[in-house]
């Protein structure tokens, strides 16, 4: 059973407990995710099936899309509204002050990691240190911001889009955006919506999983190869083939890039890339 699995996460659920109960339903081990879901959030877990699991580190690197809510007046521990309250303020805060604020978060900035989260410096999870009440001096690192607009409000808070890259926590977005309009704000509401190609509108709750047989489980699994959709196709003939199969780089008549290299039967066998009409492994797959 190999294949990828798109997953609209409950709240309440973490991302472990949805692997967990998956590996139940389908009857295999091999089993994970490319993106960490706090418990509060809701939305795409892009699962990642028997052998599918070797490419989870390409998803990881994918661009993902968050509809967040954000809360101003309020600073809590953890930067979102599941933690304890550290901070209360009033605050008047105008359309084009929100605005002004958003404007300094776009494009590429420096992020530093929350202490509740699971990055581990010396061997110890932040988490772990912070709920005995310690921190750990971190290096901020570098994200990008490719989307940040604020599109409403629901009750008192307000509705964010955001397209993000890798290692953003959108929790320490809200906490930060607070900071710089001088009245705190903390992250109430998240959803993913999409991570790469992927849509949570595509995706399967898990009501819906655990009222489906392993087979009828395993056909709502994606091919592999759908996660390099963005890159063309190769076929390869049958010495180009054995040579792929043997580990050999081989002459490929194609353009510089990347691909997704096929057999004559349509398996596909390894995303690489042509340079100067040779052939080289990014990650095989068969």
């Amino acid at each position: 059973m190999n294949g990828i699995l798109l997953m609209d996460k409950p709240s309440g659920w973490t991302s472990h407990d949805v692997v967990a109960k998956l590996r139940g339903i389908l009857g295999e081990r091999r089993i994970g995710h490319s993106g960490t879901l706090d418990p509060m959030a809701t939305g795409l877990l892009v699962v990642f099936v028997g052998r599918a699991t070797k490419a989870v580190s390409f998803s990881e690197a994918h661009e993902k899309s968050y509809t967040a809510h954000l809360r101003l007046g309020v600073v809590t521990d953890t930067q979102d509204i599941t933690g304890t309250v550290l901070e209360t303020h009033p605050f008047t805060v105008t359309k084009q002050e929100l605005e002004a604020a958003l404007e300094r978060f776009r494009g590429e900035i420096r992020q530093l990691p929350p202490m509740y989260s699971a990055i581990k410096i010396n061997g110890k999870k932040l988490y772990d240190v912070a709920r005995r009440g310690g921190e750990v001096e971190r290096q901020s690192r570098s994200i990008t911001i490719h989307r940040l607009d604020c599109t409403g409000k629901e009750g008192e808070d307000y509705i964010l889009e955001v397209t993000c890259s890798k290692g953003t926590y959108i929790r320490t977005l809200c906490h930060d955006i607070g900071r710089t309009l001088g009245c705190g704000g903390t992250l109430s509401y998240l959803r993913r919506t999409r991570v790469g190609t992927y849509s949570v509108e595509d995706a399967h709750t898990m009501d819906e999983m655990l009222h489906l047989s392993r087979e009828q489980a395993e056909s709502l699994l994606l091919p592999l190869d759908s996660l390099f959709f963005d890159h063309s196709a190769i076929t390869l003939n049958e010495q180009q083939e054995r040579f792929c199969r043997n580990g050999v780089d081989f002459q490929i008549d194609a353009e510089d890039g990347t691909y997704r290299f096929y057999d004559a039967n349509g398996e596909f066998l390894m995303l690489g890339a042509a340079e100067t009409h040779r052939s080289r492994a990014i990650k095989r797959f068969f």
